[in-house]
């Protein structure tokens, strides 16, 4: 039953199943909100209260408005090695290029007025050099620090009230299920990790719930 005092987002969120996606996922279920988890797979996470799944591509703006349709807010996780990209992309288990996060990024922020949506969080491995040149947006060929330069101009100018994230790395063999449980034991090595992702999950939804750091940059990483 929903706490009437806790204002409920409607969250949809592309990067679920990575380890980082999950300790998300059950942070806001745990809030009560309610989680969009955007999949190439309908069947990777297990039905829970609270969470839907919806087949997804970041690198179409139809297919993007169509995941984030009706939600509050969208959480994009660029860094996450698990993210829908449609079939024509061979990704799976692989980082996207720097060009492809970017290209990811700009179609987001195209959808999100589209669909009457203003909260964004960006969590990304963003490598900016001072007073660097804005290099070729159409470069296929950029390396992260170029990548990072255009995102970042992307987002300011957009109006969308975005919170740009650098966040720890997940860890392999951690699932909604780790992050879900109470008590118990975690298999070895993965402790530290499961606390860590914790940590930051709750902090990232604090700045969805008390809208914090609106058009800023935040470093999570510990």
């Amino acid at each position: 039953m929903k706490n009437a005092e806790t204002p409920v987002m409607k969250v949809a969120l592309f990067g679920a199943i990575s380890s980082f996606g999950s300790a998300l996922m059950a942070e806001l279920l745990r809030r009560q909100h309610e989680v969009i988890a955007v999949v190439d797979d309908l069947n990777s996470l297990a039905p829970r209260p609270g969470l839907r799944t919806k087949v997804g591509n970041l690198f179409s703006a139809d297919r993007v408005c169509e995941s984030i349709a009706g939600c509050s807010a969208v959480i994009v996780l660029l860094d996450a090695k698990v993210l829908p990209v449609g079939p024509e992309h061979d990704h799976a288990q692989k980082d996207l290029t720097p060009f492809e996060q970017l290209i990811a990024t700009q179609t987001v922020l195209a959808c999100l007025p589209r669909m009457q949506i203003q909260r964004l969080i960006l969590v990304a491995d963003i490598q900016l050099m001072l007073d660097q040149t804005l290099p070729d947006h159409q470069n296929p060929n950029l390396d992260q620090s170029q990548a990072s330069a255009l995102i970042v101009d992307s987002l300011q100018k957009s109006g969308t009230q975005w919170t740009l994230v650098s966040a720890p790395q997940g860890v392999a063999g951690l699932s909604i299920e780790h992050f879900s449980q109470t008590g118990g034991t975690v298999e070895p090595g993965l402790a530290i990790p499961l606390e860590v992702l914790s940590r930051v999950a709750a902090g990232i939804a604090d700045e969805l719930q008390l809208n914090l750091h609106v058009r800023q940059y935040v470093n999570f990483v510990v």
